[in-house]
This record gives C-alpha cells, sequence and structure tokens, in this order.
C-alpha cells in the first residue's frame, strides 16, 4: 500500500513557509516515497494587523486556527515557530519534536549601521515585543519604542517609511530567508534576553497518530528540546503570555542544563533576572525552579499588576 499525502499546516507568510518547506523537504528526502503538501491557514495574529498583540490579549493567536484544522484532520501535522506555541495544548494535541535550534538570540538593525548604544539620544526603536521593549529601555531608556506589526519582510520596510533608527528582530528568522547581512550587531543575551523557544520550531501532531509521529522522529533534536522543555516550565509556572515582558534562555553544556530567565516592567525600570543549572534530566523542574526564584523575587506582582490592568472592565 502506498503511503498516504501528509499535510503540514502552516501560517502564509514568507518566513511560515520557508520553515515548513524545510520541513517537507527533510520528510520527503528521509522517506522518498512519502508525498508531503502545505495548507496555508490564516490565524487570528495574521488577521489582526492594526493593535499591538498585547492590547488583543489571549494565548496561541499565531496557532488556534492550525490547531482546529489537525483536530478536523485537514492537515496531518503543524509547524510552528515554538516561541509562538502555548505551553497547553487542546486535548488530543502535543508537541511531537522539537527542531535544532538557529541562533536565538536577538538581532539589532540599524537604519544607518550604528550600533544599539551609539544611537542619538530619544532614538526610535521598532518592536513588537514587550519582552525586547523592557529590555531595551532597561539597557536606555532614552529610547522610543515604536510599535511594529507585520510580518518579516513587511517590518523591514517599515525601516524606512516610519523613520526609524532601528528595529530589533529574531536572528533565526534573518538567517533563514538568507538576510544575515542586515544585522547590524547581535543583541547579547545580558541585554536582551530570548523568548521562549526562539529559534526552533516546534511540530505538532494529534496523540496516538502513530504513522506521522514515526515519520517526524528524525526532525527531533535532543539538546533543543530538552533545553526548550526547561524554558516552557519556566514560562507555564510563570503562566505567561504576550501581556507581560519574559524571557528564559536555557543551554547545554557538558550533560549540565543552564538557564537564565528574566520577568520586567513594561518601562524596563525593574528587570528581574536569574540564572540557575542542574543534571539535563531535570530539565521540566530547573525551569519551574528558575520562576520559583523569580517570584519569590518580586516577579509575582509584577505579573499581578500586569494582568490586572489588562483584564477586561465590567
Amino acid at each position: 500500500m502506498n503511503p498516504r499525502e501528509f499535510r503540514i499546516g502552516t501560517r502564509a507568510s514568507q518566513l511560515a513557509l520557508f520553515q515548513a518547506d524545510w520541513v517537507k523537504e527533510k520528510l520527503e528526502k528521509a522517506h522518498p516515497r512519502l508525498r508531503v503538501t502545505l495548507a496555508k491557514i490564516k490565524t487570528t495574529g495574521d488577521k489582526i494587523q492594526d493593535a499591538p498583540l498585547a492590547k488583543v490579549g489571549g494565548k496561541g493567536l499565531f496557532v488556534k486556527e492550525i490547531e482546529e484544522a489537525l483536530l478536523r484532520k485537514r492537515i496531518d501535522l503543524a509547524v510552528h515557530s515554538i516561541k509562538d506555541v502555548p505551553t497547553d495544548f487542546p486535548d488530543g494535541l502535543h508537541l511531537s519534536a522539537i527542531t535544532k535550534r538557529e541562533d536565538p538570540r536577538d538581532a539589532f538593525v540599524s537604519r544607518e549601521g550604528i550600533l544599539l548604544k551609539d544611537l542619538p539620544r530619544g532614538a526610535r526603536i521598532g518592536t513588537s515585543s514587550l519582552r525586547r521593549q523592557a529590555q531595551l529601555l532597561h539597557f536606555r531608556d532614552d529610547l522610543r519604542i515604536i510599535p511594529l506589526r507585520g510580518n518579516l519582510d513587511t517590518r523591514l520596510k517599515k525601516l524606512k517609511t516610519l523613520n526609524l533608527d532601528g528595529m530589533v528582530l529574531a536572528c533565526a528568522g534573518l538567517k533563514r530567508l538568507g538576510l544575515g547581512e542586515k544585522i547590524t550587531e547581535i543583541l547579547p543575551t545580558d541585554i536582551s534576553l530570548p523568548a521562549i523557544g526562539q529559534g526552533a520550531l516546534g511540530i505538532e501532531t494529534r496523540v496516538g497518530d502513530e504513522e506521522v509521529e514515526e515519520k517526524i522522529r528524525l526532525l527531533n533534536d535532543p539538546y533543543s528540546s530538552t533545553a526548550i522543555t526547561a524554558e516552557r516550565a519556566f514560562l507555564k509556572r510563570l503562566e505567561g503570555g504576550c501581556q507581560v515582558p519574559i524571557a528564559a534562555y536555557a543551554r547545554i553544556e557538558n550533560d549540565r542544563l543552564e538557564i537564565n530567565g528574566m520577568v520586567g516592567t513594561i518601562d524596563g525600570k525593574k528587570l528581574i533576572r536569574h540564572r540557575t543549572e542542574g543534571p539535563i534530566e531535570k530539565a521540566e523542574s530547573i525551569g519551574v525552579e528558575l520562576a520559583e526564584v523569580l517570584l519569590a523575587r518580586g516577579a509575582k506582582e509584577i505579573l499581578e499588576e500586569v494582568y490586572q490592568r489588562s483584564r477586561p472592565t465590567e
């Protein structure tokens, strides 16, 4: 019997299609008799372009419609940027693979090629991320943050159309699309700690779909998966969403996992950071432990204040 067609659900942005195509090519190369096609799905996050995501609220803005297609068996697997994937899944779905991570750091793209620290006072910096905003303002409180939405290519065009001095984007997306030459500098993690899972892809499947899971197993990278498991456990304990600046970055060296985490106020005046480490087999508990430390040091009050402010009034 010929293998059935595998349908990959993906957003329709240039970067999302590149990532889904990469998965498609890997699967077809490993399983020559397998036919793989892409299904482009428009998500809530794609439809809402005139408001910051933090004001839209909710979780899973870039995955909900794709997950619905997966549950209805219109697609067989979904390819996401893992940083867009909530830590809780709908019944019947789960994360089956996390790919090898591209550079997880943030990149500064300057209109005139000037480093972030050397920009004139009051420089206009574009970003759609409260995580980046908080850390940028903590580094330089004179910066003017300009909300920036849209796909990667759209945002890059706004560097000139919005008269920005620069913008902060993910290194991974720029590098994947061959736009690495646009990077003025890669920001060190002590200035801008990455989003949870930034740089890696997550492959979501139906629970119990053994045929799909068996064929995508080769795409899972154990080191990236372990590190991101710790980061996602950290995020889940904080019950984090896009309304509050939360960041974490885990890496593995000599079979030890080290993770840095951050919770901050939107204005950047207060950043609570901590680093912890432990054996890789305890990745999840290490992430939770880090969250507990930050909560005890003041993150609880920051989170409560932000979530209280974001709740709709009667």
